[in-house]
């Protein structure tokens, strides 16, 4: 699930082609990973370094305009749950479900007394307005994480959201939504 075989358009400010909007996700992504675990006035010098990097042929512009949108995800109030206190990035998962084999990574999942929040990071620009608007393909990788989880966190609630990075903004997806796309 985390390499849909078709994914929505994306429009890179890193340029024009499906391997610029690429390297812009997975450089998100990384930042994503990382940054949380840092102090949060440690976080932008932290990260303009890792764009620096000679490898990645960042223009200044382009590492001033990741770095900002990377780290106003980091500190919007509606993502506190998410990267404050335990949790974990890149969560590798594997699992049965049905008559299918399940092998992905959640980007973002946190355990709590009360729920475990999925989170997955995508850096569609412009993100849709509206859950009803999301790519179906993102509701059923969403969905087949509950799926896998669920029997693990017996009595939580499994709550799964898309963390749309240009906006920024946190997105739930309703539970009765994905339950139209569960894997059988």
């Amino acid at each position: 699930p985390s390499r849909p075989e078709t994914e929505p358009s994306v429009v890179s400010p890193l340029g024009a082609g499906e391997s610029h909007a690429f390297a812009r996700g997975k450089l998100i992504h990384r930042l994503l990973q990382t940054l949380p675990d840092l102090d949060a006035g440690a976080r932008a010098a932290a990260a303009r370094r890792l764009l620096a990097r000679p490898a990645y042929g960042l223009s200044s512009g382009q590492i001033d305009a990741i770095a900002a949108e990377t780290l106003a995800v980091l500190a919007h109030p509606e993502f506190a749950a998410a990267f404050e206190g335990p949790g974990l990035a890149e969560a590798a998962i594997v699992a049965r479900l049905g008559a299918r084999a399940l092998s992905g990574r959640i980007d973002r999942l946190c355990v709590r007394d009360e729920a475990v929040y999925v989170i997955d990071y995508k850096t569609n620009r412009p993100p849709p307005a509206d859950v009803k608007d999301v790519a179906p393909v993102y509701l059923a990788q969403l969905a087949a994480y509950r799926a896998a989880l669920a029997p693990l966190f017996p009595g939580r609630a499994i709550r799964c959201a898309l963390l749309w990075t240009h906006a920024p903004r946190l997105m739930p997806v309703p539970a009765a939504m994905l339950d139209g796309f569960a894997p059988n």
